[in-house]
């Protein structure tokens, strides 16, 4: 697998960043949230990868967690770093998550940003109406363009900058059809609750206050099952803090990486691997 994915930095540790269901690697560039240029700026390299089947990364037979973990495992043998530190899976994007749980060696940190270890309840109930709301706007015909105009309003605060709208639209618009639905099945089975007390790296737990799909409570009680973890809520942002509140997100990310793990002594812009 050639994963497709952008780096800046040249540290040894190695930061990857981890989209959501509705967007791509570039909402971690400069036309997004700035997060990959402010890891490098802070001596990290940062690695920004597109899960398969979005962006400019090949779409597997099975759009699915094991697919996805598959590339950002692809991704860590392309960068080989010195200390992997894996994350944040911005949104609702449990890909990080679910590598730690299966690849615990190759994790040394995990930032949680926007999101939740469950989606739903054992029953089904809540899979079966989560699925049927969020496809109702690509079972109407309307197209990507139109799921992101129908769900945007509940994904973003109320006073969202107009630039942080556009990034949105444009990201979930681009997705592929084929692509969300097959993401969207995947992660509503999600539930890694039972990992979280195993979770023994050190942990960031990023919140948004407007945040209504991961909701601060949600998260809140996440951290208090993972034993090295620090909770912070983000004000005036909803679930895509990163978008919506760039500066925020990325100094509580830059703040919590600076703690636990050695930048590189010479903070690099250039990429220190080739990018696709």
């Amino acid at each position: 697998m050639n994963p497709a994915f952008d780096a800046a930095g040249c540290g040894d540790t190695a930061v990857l960043l981890l989209h959501g269901v509705g967007g791509a690697r570039s909402i971690w560039g400069a036309a997004g949230s700035g997060t990959l240029q402010a890891l490098a700026d802070a001596g990290f390299h940062a690695l920004a990868l597109d899960f398969p089947g979005y962006g400019e990364a090949d779409a597997p037979v099975g759009v699915n967690l094991g697919a996805f973990c598959a590339a950002v495992a692809a991704l860590l043998d392309h960068a080989r770093p010195a200390r992997p530190c894996c994350g944040p899976p911005a949104r609702c994007a449990p890909g990080g998550h679910e590598f730690a749980a299966r690849r615990p060696r190759q994790v040394h940190g995990l930032v949680l940003a926007c999101t939740s270890a469950l989606f739903g309840k054992a029953d089904g109930d809540w899979q079966r109406n989560f699925l049927r709301e969020r496809l109702a706007p690509l079972d109407a015909g309307l197209g990507m363009a139109g799921m992101a105009d129908a769900l945007l309003p509940g994904l973003l605060s109320p006073a969202a900058p107009a630039a942080a709208r556009e990034a949105a639209r444009a990201l979930m618009a681009r997705v592929p059809e084929a692509t969300y639905r097959a993401a969207l099945a995947a992660i509503a089975g999600f539930d890694r609750r039972a990992d979280l007390a195993a979770l023994q790296v050190p942990t960031l737990l990023l919140a948004a206050d407007h945040d209504r799909t991961a909701p601060p409570d949600v998260m809140q009680r996440m951290a208090q099952r993972v034993a090295s973890s620090r909770y912070v809520c983000l004000t005036g942002a909803g679930h895509l803090a990163n978008l919506e509140a760039p500066a925020a997100f990325n100094a509580a990310l830059v703040a919590f990486l600076q703690e636990h793990f050695r930048p590189g002594a010479e903070p690099c812009t250039s990429p220190a691997i080739p990018t696709r």
